[in-house]
């Protein structure tokens, strides 16, 4: 489901700003939507992530100098940015070019140095700020690129962890595996059953047989390098800690409810309590909900969506306002099998399983109580899964 003009139009804009074309590929990375698993994949716990058909278009070459130029069509007020490989340190005025500047400097962190700088437009059609992995499509957009051009040997599944690592270390997010597995990992109608303590998967097949995935977005812009994303996990470690004094586990995605239930206690803190409390409870809810997909179950699945909706509001206090408006009125809605927030919260988007019948009722009741509510408008898109990274 390759979008031939923005193909098209990466292509021109690569010509416009650099003046070449001959030489020139081009590149796609999905974004990605969580159907259920959130705030699991950094507590070695199971997500259920798929790639979108939307993501992020490249055109890129090679350059005979060290030099470094970007150019986003979805920013071109701000021009060709440019730098060196010289200069692989993050900075604000490198802008959003630290996402690929902390790829290539991942790169040289395994010995894969970049012999020549190169030329690079992007163009995307994600909504920015919507939580729908952006930033990790870029990333895993750059790896896919940089081992094309430059004949890298690395997996599909190193290209995740590449990214992940340049996150976490050059632009100081400290997310999970989850976005950057799930983009660089994408399958065609496939879901990715992941464990994020030891990186198993399954392929699920998502057979939504008369209803869709639509996500619809709060609109309200959300950063998540901010400190909240980061004082979870940090929460989360602590608590870990605590209950490795007694409890022989990695992770706690590695606790079963019983057990957990059985040494909550020993968590003094009962916000600590809380947020321990998600991570296992979501991502037994997880393993349950993949199994009711296997057995066809729809209507569990999304009873599950819900209840991940209402931990994630009441014990890991990530929704907000904006977010638990648009899964409450969903809730309410006939048709409506299933709806959660998705991505690390705070803002960004629900993604919910409407029946086809529904659709039109559904966008048109949740968008007017959203607007009479929050004051301004939700924006819907119905979406297909698609497949990983290519060369277009």
């Amino acid at each position: 489901m390759i979008d031939q003009e923005m193909k098209k139009a990466v292509l021109e804009n690569f010509e416009k700003a650099f003046g070449k074309r001959d030489g020139v590929k081009a590149y796609f990375a999905p974004g990605r939507v969580n159907l259920i698993g959130e705030h699991t994949d950094y507590n070695g716990g199971h997500v259920f992530p798929c790639a979108l058909t939307i993501g992020t278009y490249g055109a890129a070459a090679k350059r005979d100098d060290n030099k470094l130029r970007f150019y986003s069509v979805n920013q071109n007020r701000v021009g060709v940015i440019e730098s060196s490989l010289d200069d692989l340190k993050p900075s604000d005025k490198a802008g959003w070019t630290n996402y690929p500047k902390g790829v290539i400097w991942a790169f040289a962190k395994r010995g894969m140095n970049l012999d020549k700088g190169f030329d690079m437009v992007i163009y995307g059609n994600i909504p920015n700020g919507s939580g729908l992995s952006s930033s990790a499509s870029l990333e895993v957009l750059t790896g896919f690129i940089l081992r094309d051009l430059y004949g890298f040997d690395t997996s599909n599944q190193d290209l995740a962890l590449i990214g992940q690592y340049s996150e976490n270390n050059f632009n100081g997010c400290n997310c999970g595996i989850m976005d950057q597995f799930a983009v660089a990992m994408g399958k065609e109608n496939n879901a990715i059953f992941l464990d994020t303590a030891d990186l198993s998967y399954e392929y699920a097949p998502i057979k939504l047989e008369g209803a869709k995935i639509i996500i619809t977005n709060t609109n309200k812009k959300h950063k998540l390098t901010d400190s909240q994303y980061n004082a979870r996990r940090s929460m989360c470690e602590a608590a870990l800690a605590i209950l490795q004094k007694t409890t022989d586990i990695k992770g706690l995605g590695d606790l079963s409810i019983e057990e957990f239930e059985k040494i909550k206690g020993q968590l003094t803190d009962p916000d600590m309590q809380k947020k321990a409390k998600h991570a296992v409870y979501e991502n037994q809810r997880t393993i349950e909900a993949v199994k009711a997909l296997k057995d066809g179950d729809l209507e569990h699945f999304g009873k599950l969506m819900r209840q991940s909706h209402e931990s994630l509001r009441d014990d890991y206090d990530v929704t907000g306002i904006e977010l638990d408006t648009l899964a409450e009125e969903a809730w309410k809605i006939p048709g409506v099998i299933g709806s959660r927030m998705t991505g690390g919260g705070f803002g960004g988007c629900t993604v919910s399983i409407v029946k086809d019948e529904a659709i039109e009722n559904f966008k048109k009741t949740v968008g007017e109580n959203y607007r009479k509510k929050i004051g301004y408008d939700a924006t819907f898109y119905t979406v297909e899964i698609g497949g990983g990274p290519e060369v277009l």
